[in-house]
Parts: structure tokens; sequence; C-alpha cells
């Protein structure tokens, strides 16, 4: 089972186009080719990847991946993710080039204005790369709240005056999409998207805020000129670009996490297997076996679900927008589980995992950033919990969406259209998924658990003042979460084919969420406005996964057999 993971030895995606093939192996050799040495030793200088994107418009990678249909291209989703994959598995700096380019060019494919368009694909062409100026410093990404103002040039334009804040790739851009209000215009017929030029005159570079590789910048516009050909959105459109374009962006944060995590754990558990300590390798204490076989879990299951829920996103349409669930849950619990992930390798290489000369050592701080990018933790269980009435409790028959790595352009994602209406996006019965694998004794486990969730909110939901309680809310969105990771896991599980293997890691990937459960379900019980009915439900519905010594000592030997499976070139 050594292919679930991503191994640049091997790596041969054949369910991808032959270009997008060709593309993500000579990217994986031209980091290879550098080596491990050079890659750390930029990474420590926090030197500016240049060469890095040299290569990439060598190759045209950016403007192969990210330039739509209408534009004569592909968007597909399918390829970016796999891009953003490979690009953390080197190194978060290179995919953040990789990723706020993505978000800049949202707004741009979003609009109406075939000008703009037009300079973007030259742009793309031309290997330059973009950004998204949204963030400011005193509001972060609150887009009901901007102080970019432009006024009345007089002449059917603009001048803009503002700062933005946080924006990758502000260094750099060869277009800008920035966010701001007209003046004198209240409430959403003010709101504007326009496209700026990081090297014009009246663009000043403030400085990096961040010490890093990357260039996380603060800019500040004085009188930027904003003619009509730059005006992308204007009025509640810009408002929704905005939405929409972080539904589409945040989506890659899960697959940075995999990247990231797949890269750590060959070094950890190749670690653990060579070092003897007090006579015995260190995979031969039983905490250490849990550790890496409840790590490897983890990863399978994010990779699982993140493949499945490219599916929904390729399969989105105004009829079917179960993405917008499928989105934040990737962003927000995908994310989290691979610092779950990297926490319980550094709990196994211990002091290693500081030492300058390893991969681990910057995973581990750069594990952290996804969490937190493109709206918190909070803000997307938030959203996340807006569809838990008509996931739980009114499912209703929908086409099967297929596994999708054809060749359509995912022309959609640019025109979402409004960003509201989530109450009535409906999904089909979740239940289906776990019914297949009723066979399987710890998702047996976990499906007595999802059904006492669903007699939670049915008989002792949160009540009026409980509603306004974000804190407890949190922890039944955890709840709700595991549920839905649950479903896409066990459907992408029925796409891949079934063997004896496949059938022992999905037994060990529920063993791991039937305890995540019973913990939050604890964390519930202990919240000070939970209810009487609340705290006896979270106790009657901890429980301990279905335990098999030889089915774990078989999952086990899959995650020792990945010591040494890869090591990158010196």
């Amino acid at each position: 089972m050594t292919d679930l993971l991503l191994n640049p030895g091997t790596y041969d995606p054949t369910d991808l186009d032959p270009e997008a093939r060709r593309l993500l192996r000579a990217t994986i050799d031209w980091f290879e080719t550098r080596g491990k040495t050079e890659l750390k030793r930029v990474h420590h200088d926090r030197e500016w990847y240049g060469d890095f994107l040299d290569f990439m418009a060598s190759e045209k990678a950016f403007a192969t991946f990210l330039t739509p249909g209408s534009q004569g291209g592909r968007w597909d989703t399918a390829r970016i993710c796999a891009f953003g994959e490979v690009l953390a598995f080197y190194g978060l700096g290179y995919w953040y080039a990789w990723q706020v380019t993505i978000l800049g060019l949202g707004p741009v494919w979003q609009s109406d204005n075939e000008e703009a368009k037009s300079r973007a694909v030259q742009i793309l062409k031309d290997g330059g790369v973009f950004a998204f100026g949204l963030s400011e410093k005193a509001h972060g990404a609150d887009i009901y709240t901007t102080d970019m103002v432009l006024t009345s040039d007089g002449k059917k334009g603009f001048r803009a005056n503002g700062s933005k804040y946080y924006i990758g790739n502000g260094n750099v851009a060869g277009m800008v999409s920035v966010f701001g209000r007209i003046a004198d215009v209240e409430g959403p017929e003010g709101y504007v998207f326009f496209a700026a030029n990081s090297q014009h005159p009246s663009y000043e570079l403030v400085k990096n805020l961040v010490s890093s590789q990357m260039y996380v910048s603060e800019f500040t516009l004085h009188d930027y000129p904003v003619a009509a050909a730059d005006v992308l959105h204007a009025g509640p459109a810009a408002f929704d670009a905005a939405l929409n374009t972080v539904n589409i962006g945040k989506f890659n944060l899960g697959f940075a996490s995999i990247g990231i995590c797949e890269h750590a754990f060959y070094e950890a558990i190749t670690h653990a297997e060579d070092r003897i300590l007090y006579g015995k390798r260190v995979t031969d204490f039983p905490h250490v076996r849990q550790g890496l076989t409840d790590a490897y879990a983890r990863l399978v299951a994010m990779k699982l679900f993140g493949e499945r829920a490219i599916d929904y996103v390729r399969s989105a349409s105004p009829d079917d927008r179960r993405y917008l669930l499928f989105n934040p849950v990737t962003k927000m619990k995908v994310t989290t589980e691979g610092e779950r992930v990297i926490d319980g390798l550094w709990d196994v290489v211990a002091a290693k995992g500081f030492e300058k000369d390893t991969y681990f050592e910057q995973a581990a701080m750069d594990i952290r950033a996804l969490p937190k990018l493109e709206g918190t933790v909070h803000v997307n269980m938030a959203l996340v919990l807006k569809f838990l009435p008509s996931y739980l409790l009114n499912p209703t028959m929908l086409p099967e969406v297929p596994r999708r790595r054809d060749s359509a352009d995912d022309d959609f994602l640019f025109h979402q259209g409004p960003a509201r209406g989530l109450e009535k996006v409906r999904f089909a019965d979740w239940r289906t998924s776990y019914d297949a694998f009723a066979d399987v004794p710890n998702v047996a486990v976990f499906r007595e658990q999802a059904d006492g969730l669903v007699n939670l909110v049915t008989n002792a939901g949160p009540d009026t003042d409980q509603a306004k309680d974000l804190d407890l809310l949190l922890a039944l969105g955890e709840l709700f979460a595991l549920v839905v990771y649950g479903q896409l896991i066990l459907e992408q599980v029925l796409l891949t084919g079934m063997d004896r293997d496949l059938t022992d890691l999905v037994d060990q990937v529920f063993d791991v969420l039937v305890r995540d459960f019973s913990a939050y379900a604890v964390d519930l019980h202990g919240k000070a406005s939970s209810t009487k009915a609340q705290q006896l439900w979270a106790l009657e519905h901890i429980r301990k996964p279905a335990a098999d010594k030889d089915r774990y000592q078989r999952v086990w030997q899959q995650v020792r057999d990945l010591a040494g499976a890869y090591e990158m070139r010196p």
C-alpha cells in the first residue's frame, strides 16, 4: 500500500493528462536535482525563490494549470491540487507563490472585463505571478470593512488610496486584484475590485511582514490611477467575487498539508527504523509503533478525503452545491489533521525534529500556517455548521458523483453566483457509504456514534441561548465534521477498489476517528453552557475502538515498509 503516499521516486499520476504528468515530473526532478542541502540553505537564508519562478516560467506551468477554458486553457481542480501537493512536499514557500497566484486570478476569471482577462493571460504566459489584495492591517479579511478608497478622477476613472496587509507576491505580482470601496457610496453598492500593478510608481511596497523565503507584503497605494479597464467588479458582485475566490483558493490548503506531512513522514519513519536505543530499534517500542500508526492513519485519511472532495468540486453546478460543505471541511479538518500528524511524528523523532538539515524542521513550522490562512478554523467551522440540519436530518435522493479525472474545464467555479442560500443546499444520505462498510468493526462503532449525533441534534440540540454560544457550537461542529469526513473517506475507498490491505487500513483509520469522536464528546460535556441532557449524551457516546491485534500488526507492517522508501537527494 506504499502507493497511497506521494513518492518522488515512483510518482506518475496516470489518471491525469500527459502534459500535467510531464509538468509534475519535471517539477519533482527540478527539486531533486537541486537536492536537500540547497533546499535547506535557501530556506535558512530566507532567499527569494526567483530561480523557482524562472523554472516555472520556462515550463509555462502556471499558465498551463491556471488558465481557464474561456481563455483557451483548462482549469482542472485535480491537476491544481496535485501540483500544490508536490510543491508543498518540497517547501511551503514554493506552494505559497502558487496559492496566492490562484487567489489573485479568482476575481479576474470571474470578471466580465475581457481586457483585464487578456492581460492576465499574457502575464501567465510570460511567467508572471499574481496577488490577492483583500486583507488590511486594521480589519484583517473582514470584507465588510475596507479603508482602500477610490475617488473619482473626473475622467471616468478613479484614484485609489489605502493600504493592504499580508499580501503574498505583493513584491513582484504583474497583477494585484485589490478590494476597495468607492468614496461616498454606502453599503454593498460601493464595493469594487480592481487590478493594480506592483511595479507602478504609485504602488509603495512597504515591507515583507515575515522572516521567510516568501514575500508577504504590506503595500500602500498613493493616488493610484484606476481606469475603467482596470475595474474587475463593482457593487455586490465585488463582494461575491471575494467570497467565491476564497471558496476556490481555500480548498488547496488541505493538499499543501498533505504534501508537507508526506515528506515529513518518510523522514520520521526512516529515522525511527534506523535508530537503536537501549539495544532496541526505536520502531520496536510499542508507543512509537502506535504513534507512527496513528500518524499514518490520519495522513491516509487526509488524502482519501481530499481526493474524493475533488470530485464534488469538479461536479459542482447551480443545482449541486455540496462542495460548499466539503470545501471548508477540507480547509479546516485536513489542515488541522496535518498538525496532528506532525505532532505525532515529532513525539517519535524528538530532538531530531529541530535539526537544521532535516526537512522536518521546516515542516514543523510550515504546517502551522495552513489552518490559519483563508479564514481561521473557527470561521470555517461556523460555515460548516450551517449545513448540519440539511446534511444530518434531511437527506434527499441525488445523483451519485463519479470520480472526476476527466479533461473537463471547471468553469462553474468562476460562475458560482451570489454567496447565499446555503440552507437550501441538499445532500444525499450520508449513511449509504457507512452501510457499505458495516462489516468493518470500527466503521460500525463510529456509525453508532454518528447515529447518536443525530439523536443529540434532534432531541437535545442547542437551545436559543446556546445557539449564540460559539464555543459550544464549535464542539458540536467537530463532531459533525467527523461524520462528513468519514463519509468521503469511505466513498473514496469504494472508488479506489477494496483489497485486504485497504480494508485493514480503513479499520485503523476509523479506530482513530472513534477515539476522536469520544474526545470531542468529552469536550462538549465540559462546556460551561452544556445542559444535563447534553452531558448525559456525551458520556453515553464515548466508545472504545474495536481492538484486533492481527489487523493492527498488518497495518503496522504497511507503515514499517515505508522506512527507506524515499529520501531526498543530498
